[in-house]
């Protein structure tokens, strides 16, 4: 399933855009403006972003601009009133990949994101490679060598997270936020729960390691052979 976040601070048409992405098999998250848009990118794995110009804070060109200057590929449907021609040049030249004008035709926004995921590649390849290792997204499982193993969900996005910013320090906050989400109740005990079932799960893979930081939390080392 891909993700997708709708970065729009009007809540009617924010609830309007996430109950179509819903309708359509998409998984939907919302911010209110750019800025959080911005925050939440850092940690939660994000698809396609559907993003409206004005917003409060940080408005979409701003947003854009500091997504692309940062390295990020993720492609970036920009929603606006605007018609003018040089609105639209301004939203390309900020690093946009498409445009669509408000009011917002359902069926031509559906068409323009499939179109956008299939430019990106992203739904012919959700795979992360680790050496002879293998982590298919959307199967959630992990083979190597023939052999596969199908993961529990969250033990399976952990390790994904983990695995595909290899050396990266997570913080046991930022792990439960992006795996269980900002409003679950999970404790941090149970990420540690879960670190330790992955270990125990992969002992003798030598192909990777979860290493604790202590009083911070985890990070993935990829060994080379």
């Amino acid at each position: 399933m891909f993700h997708i976040w709708v970065a729009e601070d009007d809540k009617n048409t924010a609830k309007l855009m996430q109950a179509v992405l819903k309708h359509a098999g998409y998984e939907v998250f919302h911010a209110r403006d750019g800025v959080e848009a911005m925050e939440i990118t850092d940690r939660q794995h994000i698809d396609l972003i559907l993003l409206d110009v004005m917003m409060p804070r940080m408005d979409g060109y701003e947003f854009t601009e500091r997504m692309r200057e940062a390295g990020s590929t993720i492609p970036i449907l920009m929603v606006t009133a605007k018609q003018l021609p040089e609105e639209r040049c301004r939203g390309f030249i900020a690093g946009t990949d498409d445009y669509i004008v408000k009011p917002v035709n359902e069926e031509e926004m559906l068409l323009r994101i499939k179109a956008l995921l299939r430019r990106a590649q992203i739904t012919n390849e959700r795979k992360l490679h680790v050496g002879k290792v293998t982590l298919d997204y959307d199967a959630l499982t992990v083979s190597r060598e023939g052999v596969s193993q199908t993961l529990p969900q969250k033990e399976f996005y952990l390790l994904y997270k983990l695995l595909s910013t290899p050396d990266k320090i997570f913080t046991r906050l930022q792990l439960m936020d992006d795996i269980w989400g900002m409003e679950s109740e999970t404790v941090d005990t149970t990420v540690n729960v879960h670190v330790n079932r992955l270990r125990k799960r992969f002992d003798g893979w030598n192909e990777f390691e979860i290493v604790a930081i202590r009083g911070v939390g985890y990070k993935a080392v990829i060994r080379h052979a």
